[in-house]
């Protein structure tokens, strides 16, 4: 069977069987997650069936962001994810399982768990890179609403004159976490991803700062310099504009 019909099989599952009130883990999650997955998997000998089933498993026991429990929900939905397919999909292969699970388990930040396979390599990765871009910053605030957490400090909205906290100030979760997920990245292609959807990151971080200070056609200039990114964006944008 080809991965694109276990694919289909797989969502329908899903849609059947798990709750869509998390819409930051929804199966369009899972699909994006394997549709990046996809990509760096390519011209490697990763195994597909296990990155498949991984990408769209691995949030099968998705517990809160503050939830005391987090860490342990990647080992949980490697257990539920192996009873899904022992009951659910009995042709899966048997082999597959353990390199499935070890997939799932090291795909949490918060599990701190090092992916010893190519294939848990690649589902960190591309799950990581869900936390980037202009997805990222759509995902990362959608949580934050639940949490009923505030969006930025007004006065200080990069903490230069405090001390980071992303439990009150969505925003200084850039700092604390995003940007730092460059660095955890574990292949070639998703480091370069990661570094391109981190200028994103930074552009959007120098925009709002930008607009805190009453600037609306240009970015800020020292956000930029701070997190070393490329000024073209900003010329460009204030060249449009006139500035």
């Amino acid at each position: 069977m080809t991965l694109e019909k276990w694919e289909i099989m797989f969502q329908k599952y899903l849609e059947r069987y798990f709750p869509q009130n998390d819409k930051a883990h929804d199966i369009s999650h899972f699909s994006r997650v394997w549709k990046t997955a996809r990509r760096i998997m390519q011209f490697t000998d990763a195994d597909g069936m296990i990155i498949l089933a991984a990408s769209y498993f691995h949030d099968v026991v998705n517990l809160p962001k503050n939830h005391s429990q987090r860490h342990l929900a990647s080992q949980q939905a490697a257990l539920r994810t192996q009873e899904i397919l022992a009951h659910h999909f009995p042709t899966f292969p048997a082999p597959l399982y353990s390199g499935v699970a070890h997939a799932i388990e090291a795909h949490s930040f918060s599990a701190g768990i090092t992916p010893e396979t190519l294939e848990a390599k690649i589902v960190q990765d591309a799950d990581r890179l869900e936390s980037l871009g202009a997805i990222g910053i759509a995902r990362v605030f959608h949580v934050a609403g639940q949490l009923g957490r505030g969006l930025f400090h007004a006065s200080d909205p990069l903490a230069l004159y405090r001390q980071l906290d992303d439990v009150n100030y969505t925003f200084d979760h850039f700092q604390t976490k995003l940007l730092t997920l460059a660095d955890s990245m574990q292949t070639d292609l998703g480091k370069k991803m990661a570094r391109y959807n981190i200028e994103y990151l930074v552009t959007f971080m120098s925009k709002l700062c930008a607009e805190l200070k009453g600037e609306h056609y240009q970015l800020d200039q020292e956000t930029l310099e701070r997190f070393n990114i490329n000024h073209k964006v900003m010329e460009s944008l204030e060249k449009k504009h006139g500035h």
